[in-house]
């Protein structure tokens, strides 16, 4: 897959998926790297509103999140045409079933980790809007993919470069190559 998509190949649409310090971002831009398509991240598309709460350590409700992900949808739906990797938590399935409302072709690759492994890098990280104090939140709300969802769950416990190449390979085996 590439962004440059073959005739009767649709551009890739990909929402990496997973609770805070999961890798998301790392990986999602190293993804987007390899496939040659576009990466965004959704914490832009987040409210002030919505960031002040999550700074003060107050988890979103659905009402705060439902804009937020019609805006992430928005931006899948934006570049149906030439591809994109956005991270995005997506913990629930009916989060996943509203950015698939406006882009029903995204592939959700959930980035799936330890309590340990991930609280240790939300402890590591300085300067981001998220407080490890969510983590936890975060994990209680987190729904694994159902069968009927387009994705697959990777184990975030190797390196950057080691998840993206296990997430080539298993794209390249859904799509016959």
């Amino acid at each position: 897959m590439t962004g440059d998509a073959r005739p009767g190949e649709s551009a890739p649409l990909i929402c990496v998926m997973g609770v805070s310090a999961a890798g998301k971002s790392t990986v999602g831009i190293a993804l987007a790297a390899a496939l040659g398509v576009t990466f965004e991240d959704a914490d832009p598309l987040h409210s002030e509103a919505n960031r002040a709460k999550m700074n003060a350590g107050t988890p979103l409700t659905d009402e705060d999140r439902w804009p937020w992900l019609d805006a992430v949808g928005g931006r899948f739906a934006a570049h149906e045409s030439d591809g994109l990797v956005l991270a995005c938590s997506a913990l629930r399935r009916v989060y996943r079933d509203r950015i698939r409302a406006a882009a029903p072709g995204v592939l959700f690759v959930h980035l799936h980790g330890s309590r340990e492994l991930l609280g240790s890098r939300a402890d590591a990280r300085t300067g981001h809007f998220m407080p490890p104090a969510l983590l936890d939140s975060q994990l209680a709300t987190l729904e694994e993919l159902d069968s009927d969802e387009a994705g697959m769950v990777v184990v975030v416990d190797k390196t950057p470069e080691e998840i993206v190449r296990e997430i080539l390979e298993r794209l390249g085996a859904r799509s016959g190559r």
